[in-house]
């Protein structure tokens, strides 16, 4: 009766075949402007799947968002067991820059999150962002050094800089100069895919 059971059990809650990777973010992740199937999560697990990986990228981008936002949302987004991300790429504190917000505080809210993932062992990606310089050499530099000072503590794979190869570059753009454009996607997927392999490699 008991062999039964859960033979029975296991029948009805089959193991999850498929990797999920949950991208935190804002706009840039969110698709902003952009058709779904041109979003950077639709193009990033097109081309994992298109490499033998059996992937799902969820969209966890919000538009606007902040990394205190992206911290204040982490807990129920991690809440559903059965959707629990196995791998999670952080890109957040774009926002914090073009507020001019305390690197300080940039570095506490990724600190918290990278923390609570770690705490859950779930393997991360890191996406640094870069502060512009019209914030000053000071902002600049504490902002920039946010990144790979936490990548360095928390042991997460690190990209420096998530708009490597097409920020300020008009042409891989939207017209607001900020958001990237179809083309300026697929240049971020492309330059991003291998960390992403080293962290799914991680992640098994």
């Amino acid at each position: 009766m008991v062999l039964a059971l859960l033979v029975s059990a296991t029948i009805a809650a089959p193991a999850r075949a498929e990797t999920v990777i949950l991208a935190l973010g804002d706009s840039l992740v969110a698709g902003f402007g952009l058709p779904e199937e041109d979003s950077f999560t639709a193009r990033l697990e097109s081309a994992l799947r298109a490499e033998g990986h059996d992937v799902r990228v969820v969209n966890g981008g919000v538009s606007g968002d902040t990394t205190a936002g992206g911290l204040a949302r982490l807990d129920w987004m991690l809440a559903d067991p059965a959707a629990r991300p196995d791998a999670v790429i952080v890109v957040l504190g774009g926002n914090d820059t073009l507020r001019g917000l305390d690197p300080a505080q940039t570095h506490a809210n990724l600190d918290a999150i990278l923390a609570r993932l770690g705490d859950e062992g779930i393997r991360v990606l890191l996406a640094g962002m870069r502060a512009p310089p019209n914030m000053g050499a000071d902002f600049v530099a504490a902002f920039d050094a946010v990144y790979p000072r936490l990548a360095g503590a928390h042991d997460v794979v690190f990209y420096p800089f998530f708009l490597d190869g097409v920020a300020a570059r008009p042409e891989l753009n939207q017209s607001d100069g900020i958001h990237p454009n179809a083309r300026g996607v697929a240049v971020i997927v492309e330059r991003l895919l291998p960390h992403v392999k080293e962290l799914l490699a991680a992640s098994g």
